[in-house]
């Protein structure tokens, strides 16, 4: 017997697919974040990667902070990256079996008009009940969709939120 693919597993590929199409050829008609988040339990970490449409970061900072920002530009300070950390902390959230966990910020990398922010959430407990809340955006863009991509509790899950529906679950069955 073969095992029929699900498709609930299609549907990050089919949104990282679409990121990459867009940004190669600088298309950039629709509102979509991916969120790959991985837990390394030697380190107790959550370790989270954010693929972000530049001109989106720029948007969402002059939105919130009434700056104009030029964050990919060669023109980009430390001040707006520390800007966009504020921005992102304020609307990433990560609560562990309860409790609200910080994420740090620790580096970032461009992919053509994409910004690739990466950010760990340390020093955790053993995981049985991860949320995340992803807010990143959608107060700026009423269309935005977040994608999370979860390595979490040694499977594979997958998330779509949006401005109406922002929270994922994911429990240790």
């Amino acid at each position: 017997m073969s095992k029929k693919p699900n498709p609930s597993s299609y549907v990050g590929f089919i949104a990282a697919l679409i990121l990459v199409l867009c940004s190669a050829f600088g298309l950039h008609k629709f509102y979509m974040g991916i969120y790959q988040v991985e837990y390394a339990p030697a380190k107790k970490r959550l370790q989270i990667a954010m693929r972000l449409f530049i001109d989106d970061c720029n948007t969402a900072l002059y939105q919130n902070y009434h700056q104009k920002t030029k964050l990919g530009d060669k023109q980009e300070t430390a001040a707006e990256v520390n800007l966009l950390t504020t921005y992102i902390q304020a609307h990433f959230k990560v609560v562990v079996n309860g409790k609200l966990y910080p994420i740090q910020f620790k580096r970032k990398e461009l992919d053509n008009n994409v910004l690739v922010c990466y950010y760990t959430c340390d020093e955790l407990p053993k995981l049985n009940r991860v949320v995340i809340e992803n807010t990143v955006f959608t107060d700026v863009f009423s269309e935005q969709q977040n994608m999370i991509q979860a390595q979490l509790f040694g499977k594979k899950q997958s998330a779509l939120l949006t401005q109406s529906a922002n929270q994922a679950v994911f429990v240790n069955d």
